[in-house]
Parts: structure tokens; C-alpha cells; sequence
């Protein structure tokens, strides 16, 4: 079984992250330290979780413990949608380097289609509580991405939640110098994703999934929401398997050749989350988890509905 996706440049990206979307400073540092001891080599993050500074700790902390070397790693952030000016790129990928301590990142995304206002708030919005845009359009952004890749500063770039027109965009760009590696969008047995994911392995992108657990922590949890890990069928395909619901949901994506992140600040979580390669779920089993699809989003971005790029209008 294959612990690796091979990227259109030719790179392996762990098919198993840890995501540090919410862990909150004062335990990140140490959640990183249990994965990359577990056997963790992917770990994704991004400027807007106000982390990245423990997250290179945690990271620093174990390259200079000989635990691992720079180049066993895969680290990935992501940009803002504050800083989709092409002027401002540069400046917000070396805010992320500085606070990992790195010289270079394996994979860097655009965090959201939609740029918003810069400024110190990372989610300006108007009366209303509408998002304030920027009048940028992300293939100004996607130029600024490409110089990181030709100033040596990231191996790869891609996108995070983008749909087909959009990524269609990019690349029938004129003058595209480097097209998207990877992109991370939420998916679960709750939105299955099957298109979009299809359209993107058919063009040479890779597919991350994020909050694969349904996010259970997100700040917005209404409790009439479905809940994935409770879920009475993934229960019983994990009793089958002798495995807890959490690998059920990330074993799911790994046969789908889905790179897959699932957060976690609990060692003995982070250590289960990863082993995942000792058993497969059947087709059929594949088949029922698919049907388990809803369309029901963890993260719909509401405040930015009105926004021009605003990417979950369409289908997939």
C-alpha cells in the first residue's frame, strides 16, 4: 500500500498529515513532536490558525534531536486571503518561514479563491458581517505563488477550495509558468467530493482532504449536526475491522489515493490516526461510506456568500 502521493513535480507528499487547524498554542508544539515520534513526516498548517511559530518548535525540536532530517519532512502552509496582492505574496510567505524557523516549504497553498481586504484583521467585515474584498483576482495571487517557486523559497504550490471553474482558470492562465500540485478541500463520507476529486486526479492534481473526521471541535458545532464518528454504520465497519471510527474515516481516503489530515493534539489520537496501513476496507464497504454523501459542509465560509469568488455556489 502506497504511504505516498507522487506530485506532478516529481515530489512524494505523505498520504497521512497531521493538520493543526485549531490545536491551540501550548500543546501544538508537543502534538508535532508525538507525530513525527509516531512516524508522522507530513504536517500541514497555514498563517490563519496563529500557531506557526510552536509548530516549527515542535519541528526544530526534533530535526535537532536527530530524530529526522529538513528533507524527511513535508511542510505545508498556506496564504491568506489578506494577502492576495500579488505585492504582498512574498512578504506573507516569509512571515510563515520566519515563525517555522524553515528555509523552505515542500508545499505552499492559497488558502481561499477570495482575497479580502489587507490590514491587521484576518477577516475584515462590513456591517453586515459581510466579508470586505480586495478587488483582487486569485490569478494576480497564483503570479506571486509562482515567484516563491522560482526564488527557490517552496518546491510545490497548489490551492485550497477552489472549484472546477476556478482551477480551470488557472490553468488555461496565458503565460502559466507553474500549475497547481495539490488541492485541499473539506471532504468526508458527508461530502464525498467525487467530482471535483475526479476532475483534479485528471489533471495531474493531487487531492488533500481536510477536517476527515467532520470536525467534531469546530467552534460553530450546532449540536442538531450529523456527527461522522457517531456515525452507527462507520461504527460497524470499525467493529468489523477491530479499528476506531477515525481510522475507518481516514483509511476511506487513503483508497481513494487522497492525502488526508486529521488533526489531533492527544498523542495516543495522533499515534492511532496513523495506523492505518495494516488493513483495507472492502469495495463494498467503499461503496456504502460514499453513499453515506450529503453535501453537508463543516466549513461553508457563510460570511463570504456575496463574495465575487466565493467558491461553493457551483457544483463541485
Amino acid at each position: 500500500m502506497a504511504t505516498t502521493v507522487k506530485l506532478h513535480t516529481g515530489a512524494q507528499i505523505p498520504i497521512v498529515g497531521l493538520g493543526t487547524w485549531k490545536s491551540p498554542p501550548g500543546k501544538v508544539a508537543e502534538a508535532v513532536k508525538a507525530a513525527i515520534a509516531a512516524g508522522y513526516r507530513h504536517i500541514d498548517g497555514a498563517f490563519v490558525y496563529d500557531n506557526e511559530a510552536e509548530v516549527g518548535e515542535g519541528v526544530n525540536a526534533m530535526i535537532k534531536e536527530g530524530v529526522v532530517k529538513r528533507e524527511d519532512l513535508f511542510i505545508v502552509s498556506k496564504l491568506w486571503c489578506t494577502f492576495h496582492k500579488k505585492s504582498l505574496v512574498r512578504k506573507a510567505f516569509e512571515k510563515t518561514l520566519s515563525d517555522l524557523k524553515l528555509d523552505y516549504l515542500d508545499l505552499y497553498l492559497v488558502h481561499w479563491p477570495m482575497g479580502f481586504k489587507d490590514g491587521e484583521e484576518q477577516f475584515p467585515l462590513n456591517c453586515a458581517g459581510e466579508v470586505i474584498t480586495d478587488d483582487t483576482h486569485f490569478l494576480e495571487t497564483w503570479e506571486g505563488m509562482e515567484e516563491l517557486v522560482d526564488a527557490g523559497l517552496v518546491k510545490a504550490i497548489g490551492i485550497s477550495n477552489f472549484n472546477k471553474e476556478q482551477i480551470e482558470a488557472i490553468l488555461n492562465k496565458p503565460g502559466l509558468k507553474h500549475k497547481p500540485a495539490n488541492n485541499q478541500v473539506e471532504c468526508h463520507p458527508y461530502l464525498t467530493q467525487e467530482k471535483l476529486i475526479n476532475y483534479c486526479h485528471s489533471q495531474g492534481i493531487s487531492v488533500t482532504a481536510y477536517s476527515p473526521l467532520g470536525s467534531p471541535d469546530r467552534p460553530w458545532a450546532k449540536p442538531e449536526d450529523p456527527s461522522l464518528l457517531e456515525d452507527p454504520s462507520i461504527k460497524a465497519i470499525a467493529e468489523k475491522h477491530s479499528k476506531t471510527p477515525a481510522q475507518i474515516l481516514i483509511r476511506f481516503h487513503i483508497q481513494r489515493n487522497v492525502i488526508v489530515i486529521p488533526k489531533s493534539i492527544t498523542p495516543a489520537r495522533i499515534q492511532e490516526n496513523f495506523q492505518v496501513f495494516d488493513f483495507e476496507l472492502s469495495e463494498e464497504e467503499m461503496k456504502t461510506i460514499l453513499g453515506f454523501n450529503r453535501n453537508w459542509r463543516v466549513c461553508p465560509m457563510q460570511w463570504g456568500t456575496k463574495h465575487k469568488d466565493y467558491p461553493f455556489h457551483a457544483e463541485f
